[in-house]
């Protein structure tokens, strides 16, 4: 995929993101698409509404895992707004989707909301959990050029919830 199309589909996860903010979960968004282009599946935070880690990666590659054959996710990529926690990370792993590419850095998130309780991230980048697998997946990001976009949606939604850092 060259960098347009990249940056098209990141929008895509941002706006999925907004879908979650809208129904009062964490601002994160997750679209899949297959070898030839297409997206077959999103998934959204779902960590309030649900009581539990409901990341949008993990959601999405659990239900990805389900769905599809292990071959055929090979061949799909994961967008994403803020890259994947280590958590969702091994969950993209296992499922065994071949590449991912993200907006935000999860340290740059790690900078909008520590402390949060709600989101205790870890400075732990995706590329380090990818890497400690027997199969490569694909890593892709950030994107300077949407960070800024990303961040706004956080900002504002973390100082509603009393933390916000900038």
């Amino acid at each position: 995929m060259d960098r347009s199309t990249d940056i098209d589909r990141l929008r895509q996860a941002i706006a999925v993101a907004a879908k979650a903010k809208a129904k009062g979960n964490h601002p994160f968004g997750a679209v899949l698409v297959d070898a030839d282009g297409k997206v077959v599946a999103e998934g959204e935070n779902t960590f309030l509404t649900d009581g539990g880690p409901g990341h949008a990666e993990t959601n999405l590659a659990r239900f990805a895992a389900r769905t599809f054959p292990a071959d055929y996710l090979e061949g799909c990529v994961l967008y994403t707004s803020v890259e994947p926690c280590c958590m969702c990370a091994g969950t993209i792993y296992w499922a065994n989707i071949g590449a991912v590419v993200y907006g935000m850095t999860e340290h740059r998130l790690l900078e909008i909301t520590a402390g949060h309780s709600e989101n205790l991230t870890q400075d732990l980048p995706c590329s380090v959990v990818f890497g400690a697998g027997q199969r490569k997946v694909e890593v892709r990001g950030p994107f300077a050029e949407l960070s800024e976009e990303i961040a706004d949606a956080h900002r504002g939604f973390w100082k509603s919830r009393g933390s916000d850092r900038e």
